[in-house]
């Protein structure tokens, strides 16, 4: 009788490890301190209007600043929580831009109509500003203290509207050569 319990249950439970495989890995909650802080390669990239932004506009703030790319699965993944972030941390003095490698505004529009943004989408059409920053792959996300250095560096994905990721980019905001 035990035996036949088993038949019964077996689907079940091949089913749920079946949902458990095909679940993607949780992303980590964690940020790589970039020591010592080197200075953060300015750029000028355009955005979706064709407003140019450099990264320089942004110095005295905190940034965080993603690599990313449409076709990427971490990058599709990691966006909800990021657009999470922003409506989280965009009154508290910190900027978020996502730096779009090698699309085109087309294809980045057919995106956001999946994963809506209402922070600044640049293009880096050609990778050259890529080229300039230390990346190994996307996504790659840095985050730039006030005085425009790199602080933090993210290599994957992560869900960015988690506390233990802002917490330290929200304690940035104070940091300064003399305060570090």
């Amino acid at each position: 009788m035990k035996r036949l319990a088993w038949l019964w249950l077996l689907p079940a439970l091949l089913t749920a490890a079946a949902l458990m495989a095909a679940q993607p890995p949780a992303f980590e909650p964690t940020l790589k301190a970039a020591e010592p802080r080197p200075d953060a390669p300015d750029f000028a990239l355009p955005d979706m209007d064709g407003r140019v932004h450099r990264l320089s506009d942004y110095r005295g703030k905190v940034v965080i600043l993603n690599f990313w790319a449409t076709w990427c699965p971490p990058c599709r993944r990691e966006m909800p929580s990021m657009q999470r972030a922003w409506h989280k941390i965009r009154n508290e003095g910190i900027m978020m831009l996502a730096v779009n490698v090698g699309e085109t505004e087309d294809t980045v529009f057919q995106f956001m109509g999946d994963y809506p943004m209402d922070f600044p989408v640049l293009f880096d059409h050609d990778g050259s500003v890529s080229e300039a920053w230390p990346m190994l792959a996307l996504p790659t996300t840095f985050v730039i203290d006030p005085e425009g250095r790199i602080a933090y560096r993210a290599v994957g994905g992560r869900e960015w509207d988690d506390d233990r990721l802002l917490d330290p980019v929200r304690a940035l905001r104070g940091t300064t050569s003399s305060g570090q």
